[in-house]
């Protein structure tokens, strides 16, 4: 079975299955494992599989199996047969339904990655893209979850999420008061959380960690978190970074010792919002997730993209120019991986994205976004150097301006002496994409003939 981060669920949704009943079936039965399938099979699934008895039997066993794989994805059932603790906690509410799913939607949020599903369909609704589980496999993935192609995993969750509320009405219509409801708080909050950098969300969670509400000197939190997450932070700008953020937001007091000479540490407390129960499994779900200010961007309609564009202030329009060529990458169903590699991992350099796609054959994409008048050679000549570390296939470069007559001329060696495929995307592409979409396909096609030409074999 393909690893997923969203918990399998096949055959284990309330369209198939009643909860009440299957906690008690999987009590009387407990560690028994043959047992439980045998009666997960007669009690749910006994009139499939057909009119050939033996083949229905074998349709019914596999169907019961995989019910019980879902039981254990959900964290309700041991690989021994026996309930988990949280599957004896729903087995305590089995007969108050309105508690046991909303116990269950509340472990979904906050264990099993249910709030990020939750945000990117709030995310995708706001920009004005269709929700599919085709297309929310790319927009979770830009999140840093996965599910294999074709798996059902969204829309098993959504179902049970629905019996608490959380999804009403409308297929993936979110209703963020039962939200609220479940967890305690809204899913502003979630996205308040998603904002923060990795320096910001790694303090928060050693800080609850430590479990101590009295205040902390700063640097030994860092020190913590610094272990325990891998973070680096900065020395000096400590305050500023990091420290400023979390106290507007009403997770931490900071508070500037002055007693005594030298340079004298912060000390931090956490405040009675900042709850390890509901935050930290929160901060689990954002990690490897894209720059907070990409996500940001994501959840604009491509116009909105555009405009920003045109923004004077190069930082903003720099990452514009990012979310586009995210959304451009999306549109071709490529399968996003990782967003600003640093310098250790690409040999003293950064790559803005990097995509990968495997059907028929693997290939993978590495993305530069310019946000220049013009493409010189030497762009080219770095990420063609890049590609080593990298294992590329395919370098696109993206950019405002336009692409200068050296750097094609270089890339055209390339192409012509290499495997490699390079394209090259201008702002009149970028113009032409943000009138009409599916011009990503005119330019891509241009750009591959392009490339087979340079390729052609003299046999």
């Amino acid at each position: 079975m393909t690893k997923s981060d969203l918990p399998f669920g096949s055959e284990f949704s309330p369209s198939q299955i009643e909860l009440p009943g299957m906690l008690q079936l999987l009590e009387d039965r407990a560690g028994d494992l043959a047992a439980i399938e045998a009666a997960i099979r007669q009690t749910y699934f006994a009139s499939h599989g057909g009119s050939d008895p033996s083949r229905a039997v074998k349709n019914q066993k596999t169907l019961a199996m995989n019910s019980r794989l879902g039981l254990q994805a959900y964290g309700i059932l041991d690989e021994t047969g026996n309930l988990t603790p949280f599957g004896k906690e729903l087995l305590a509410k089995k007969d108050d339904e309105a508690d046991l799913y909303n116990l269950l939607a509340k472990h979904i949020l906050l264990d099993l990655h249910g709030m990020t599903l939750v945000r990117c369909i709030q995310d995708m609704v706001a920009a004005g893209e269709q929700v599919n589980l085709t297309t929310l496999r790319q927009a979770l993935a830009a999140r840093g979850l996965h599910y294999p192609p074709g798996g059902k995993h969204p829309s098993m969750m959504r179902l049970w999420l629905a019996k608490a509320g959380v999804f009403s009405g409308r297929r993936w219509r979110v209703d963020p008061h039962r939200v609220q409801a479940v967890l305690g708080i809204g899913p502003d909050e979630f996205e308040v959380l998603a904002d923060f950098t990795a320096e910001q969300r790694a303090f928060l969670r050693a800080l609850a960690n430590t479990g101590e509400t009295a205040p902390q000197p700063a640097n030994e939190i860092v020190r913590l978190a610094t272990a325990t997450y891998g973070v680096r932070f900065p020395e000096k700008s400590l305050p500023k970074l990091v420290l400023q953020a979390l106290e507007e937001a009403g997770y931490i007091t900071a508070a500037k010792t002055t007693a005594g000479r030298g340079a004298k540490p912060f000390l931090v407390a956490p405040t009675s919002k900042l709850i390890a129960d509901v935050i930290d499994p929160l901060l689990e779900q954002l990690k490897g997730q894209a720059d907070p200010k990409l996500l940001a961007l994501l959840r604009l309609p491509l116009s909105q993209i555009l405009e920003d564009l045109d923004s004077a202030d190069r930082y903003k329009a720099g990452l514009a120019l990012e979310a586009l060529a995210f959304k451009i990458m999306r549109l071709l169903d490529m399968t996003y991986v990782a967003t600003r590699l640093r310098a250790n991992q690409t040999g003293g350099a950064e790559v803005d994205l990097v995509f990968e796609a495997a059907r028929l054959v693997f290939s993978r994409w590495q993305v530069q976004c310019k946000n220049t008048a013009r493409v010189s050679l030497d762009d080219v000549a770095k990420e063609v150097g890049l590609t080593h570390f990298m294992k590329s296939n395919v370098i696109v470069m993206v950019t405002t301006g336009e692409i200068g007559g050296e750097a094609r001329r270089y890339a055209n060696g390339i192409m012509a002496q290499s495997n490699l495929a390079i394209v090259m995307l201008d702002g009149k592409d970028l113009s032409a994409i943000g009138t009409s979409p599916p011009a990503i396909l005119r330019a891509f096609e241009r750009e591959a003939r392009h490339a087979m030409s340079l390729k052609k074999l003299d046999l």
